[in-house]
């Protein structure tokens, strides 16, 4: 069951924030630096939350753990090559999901290292935001319509498939909602987690 206690929500908001707005970034990041400057003109090239932040979205994540932020919209015209800078722009949000739960993992070790006294709540946070930004990743990677994982398999299957593969996306919202509903994510999440806490594992160990 889900913990719904006050002290988890509060505990929750950054690494919901920091999640969203990391990965909404990345992508207008990558699209402009490959030449499309539509995220720029539309505001969205920074780190402010209000520029990615949708409020129904962010609501239902703490409703319902199922929400959405502002879709960075591009124009893949203006990439110089089109298919492979798809590709990029698709990988760098949950990329940059996964070095920010890093990040704040490597920090937590480092200041563990130090032997610096950290309270329970601050503790709680930090691992929120390692968590969250994992399952950002590992969500957004999954290959359904709207999702970051379609535009890249989409990319990679021959032209007539890839038709074929953009037609599911007028079931895409119902076939969320069977994921979220059923355990057929854990089918996903579990394993995918686990080799995420094993890479970082070994990442940490030969740093430290």
């Amino acid at each position: 069951m889900f913990d719904f206690s006050l002290m988890s929500l509060l505990a929750g908001i950054p690494g919901l924030i920091i999640s969203m707005v990391v990965h909404e970034y990345a992508h207008a990041r990558m699209a402009v630096t490959l030449g499309d400057f539509t995220p720029k003109l539309m505001g969205r090239l920074t780190l402010d939350p209000r520029a990615h932040i949708d409020p129904v979205g962010l609501l239902m994540l703490f409703l319902v753990r199922f929400g959405w932020a502002k879709p960075v919209i591009i124009n893949p015209s203006n990439f110089r090559q089109p298919r492979r800078d798809d590709i990029l722009v698709s990988l760098a949000g949950p990329l940059a999901n996964l070095l920010t739960a890093f990040l704040a993992l490597f920090l937590l070790v480092l200041v563990s290292q130090f032997g610096v006294h950290l309270s329970q709540g601050t503790i709680l946070v930090c691992r929120l935001i390692i968590i969250y930004n994992i399952n950002f990743a590992i969500f957004n990677l999954i290959p359904l319509p709207q999702l970051d994982g379609s535009h890249i398999l989409k990319q990679l299957l021959p032209r007539e498939l890839a038709w074929r593969f953009a037609s599911l996306e007028r079931y895409s919202l119902l076939i969320l909602i069977v994921f979220v509903m059923t355990p057929i994510l854990q089918y996903v999440f579990v394993p995918m987690q686990q080799i995420i806490w094993q890479v970082f594992a070994a990442l940490i160990e030969l740093i430290f």
